[in-house]
């Protein structure tokens, strides 16, 4: 029962992680990367369809990606999705394909995508921690229930403690590497 409560917590844990990853993905710094245009959906014939699925992402020169939809047909819808997004992002097509060039990131943008990256680290710190409390709830719940002892009880909180501690050091450096990438000119 406490493996499978810990095992839990952990699978938890480090989804919440790769959550944070993804979402710092999406926060742009002045280069270009490919990631950057993976939340954008496309009005693919009725169905919202996402970029990644319809057409090639490639990075050209550092700071511009070239996308290449499958289909000349869909270059229109392509190129009116990334400027729909919240990227803040000026695409141009050439009839083959769209370039978008990433314009060069403001000291107020840099800090504006700072903050927003602080706050998305507390909210993978804050699901961290409510996976904790789960996880010690689940086993408080089985010493009440006298399934296990109370030296059991205080093994595995200690544990899931460690778990906790392990994990929102992972958020702590991933937020020390994303900030260093925005803030660097």
């Amino acid at each position: 029962m406490i493996n499978e409560i810990t095992r839990d917590a952990e699978e938890r844990m480090q989804k919440s992680v790769a959550s944070l990853e993804t979402a710092f993905n999406k926060i742009r710094t002045g280069r270009a990367h490919p990631s950057l245009l993976d939340g954008i959906v496309v009005n693919y014939y009725g169905a919202e369809t996402p970029l990644n699925q319809l057409a090639n992402v490639i990075v050209e020169e550092g700071r511009s990606l070239v996308v290449n939809p499958w289909e000349k047909s869909m270059i229109g819808e392509v190129e009116k999705a990334i400027m729909k997004s919240d990227l803040g992002l000026n695409p141009s097509n050439n009839g083959e394909s769209i370039r978008v060039p990433m314009p060069p990131l403001t000291e107020e943008t840099r800090k504006e995508f700072t903050k927003q990256a602080r706050h998305e680290a507390e909210n993978a710190r804050v699901a961290i921690r409510n996976i904790r409390r789960d996880a010690n709830s689940d086993l408080k719940e089985l010493e009440k229930e006298k399934e296990i002892s109370e030296d059991d009880l205080r093994r595995a909180e200690e544990s899931i403690q460690k778990l906790t501690d392990k994990y929102v050091e992972a958020i702590e450096s991933s937020l020390a590497e994303k900030e260093q990438d925005l803030l660097s000119v």
